[in-house]
């Protein structure tokens, strides 16, 4: 759901703050607090010339796919996750701009360092958003949950140039809900006394966990709104869409949603993958292309302190038949090196030739940063770790092609667009806690 899209006329309105006037904030202390075309938005900074322009960032060729757009942009259309070749049919005057992970990273730390200064309750979804209980911070700062979600928005603005959304409630789903409603740059506070006069008008699929076809197997029983739920019969309901579905979306709809802010979630895994414009049987491309891989992701696991003992390397074939293959190192790793000689050795000796699509690197079995000493194939791991550190920041400063391998120099990459784990998702707010 955007800003607005199918919202009852004027419902923003009543629960949007204006200025320092807002509604009552007694209670609402989970605050969901997102970025505004986050990706987007960090480039605009960057490069103001761009600011009244229709900004779009992801893959630049046919095959990749838009990772953010501003919102200039949007108005014609373009979405996130949209193919580029689509986003260029509906804004050929754009700027389409290739991302810079290393820099959205660094600005997401920033981000969420100003969270943890306020409170150690906070849950981040993705580098662009997180849930804040700051039940504990209310004395402490001698503020209400909206005074402090202000406070929260003045201080990403100005330490970070960037502009947030903030949703104050009495649950993490209507918070959630509230900062999609308030896009951009703006808070929306859901008083207590008034969630049901909040929930009841919006369209079912303002419900988490509802997809198009949910909504429109309910919209065909007569279930249009989230008060049609909230007012049908858990055993009816149970019969059109299944129990569990059934008692989660009646729950919601009557405002019940206990989840505590969880602040330590650990990552699983990282990687990355990349679509290429033609097919390419050319090995040689294929692992140059596995170094570009390796060592974005080596340079991910770096920046946030963690180490990974499986590599793995995802192959899809030009008729889309997918395979996948992997190494379980003796110790993790961060270092780019053993990354991709891991993966180029796992192409080289268990992937059949044939056209290739894409092509994927992830590490797996992740572990904090220090727990354990590396194993290095052929150089000291003291050298590696820190050029390649010293690179990290090089790239984070000056941008991404300030310092590369130099079997990537001088090659201009043969993919249409780098799939990054957790694009900036064009501010929905119905998308999944």
């Amino acid at each position: 759901m955007g800003r607005s899209a199918n919202l009852p006329r004027g419902l923003v309105d009543r629960f949007r703050a204006r200025g320092d006037v807002w509604p009552d904030d007694t209670g609402c202390t989970m605050l969901h607090v997102d970025m505004d075309a986050f990706y987007a938005s960090v480039e605009i900074r960057d490069r103001p010339e761009l600011a009244r322009k229709p900004v779009v960032v992801g893959g630049t060729a046919n095959r990749g796919v838009v990772a953010s757009a501003n919102y200039i942009a949007r108005e014609f259309g373009v979405r996130s996750a949209m193919p580029t070749s689509h986003a260029r049919r509906l804004a050929p005057h754009a700027v389409f701009v290739s991302p810079n992970f290393a820099r959205y990273q660094e600005v997401s730390r920033g981000v969420m360092a100003i969270f943890r200064d306020i409170t150690p309750l906070v849950e981040p979804l993705s580098l662009d958003e997180a849930f804040l209980d700051v039940s504990g911070a209310l004395k402490r700062m001698r503020r209400t949950p909206a005074q402090i979600a202000n406070l929260i928005r003045e201080q990403v603005e100005q330490a970070h140039g960037i502009t947030c959304s903030v949703g104050a409630a009495p649950t993490k789903f209507l918070a959630k809900l509230a900062s999609g409603m308030c896009k951009p740059d703006g808070l929306m506070v859901v008083p207590r006394d008034e969630v049901l006069a909040f929930l009841h008008p919006l369209p079912v699929s303002a419900l988490w966990g509802v997809g198009q076809r949910t909504a429109e197997h309910l919209d065909r029983v007569g279930l249009e709104t989230v008060a049609d739920v909230a007012a049908t019969p858990l055993p009816r309901l149970r019969r059109l869409i299944g129990v569990a579905l059934a008692e989660h979306l009646h729950a919601l709809a009557r405002g019940h949603d206990d989840r505590p802010v969880v602040p330590s979630t650990r990552e699983k895994s990282i990687g990355a993958e990349e679509t290429f414009e033609v097919d390419h049987f050319d090995r040689e491309l294929l692992r140059r292309e596995l170094l570009r891989l390796s060592e974005r992701s080596a340079a991910t696991l770096r920046a946030r302190g963690l180490r990974g003992r499986t590599v793995s390397i995802k192959v899809r074939f030009s008729d889309f038949t997918t395979i996948t293959r992997s190494k379980t190192l003796r110790v993790a790793t961060d270092v780019t090196q053993e990354v991709y000689k891991t993966a180029s050795t796992l192409l080289d000796e268990q992937v059949p030739a044939g056209a290739v699509r894409l092509i994927g690197v992830r590490i797996e079995q992740l572990v904090e940063g220090d727990d354990g000493e590396q194993l290095m194939f052929d150089a000291p791991e003291r050298g590696w770790r820190e050029a390649e550190q010293a690179a990290d920041q090089a790239r984070s400063r000056f941008g991404t092609a300030a310092i590369r391998p130099a079997s990537l120099l001088n090659q201009g990459p043969a993919r249409s667009g780098l799939n990054e784990p957790k694009p900036d998702r064009g501010d929905s707010a119905s998308r999944p806690p």
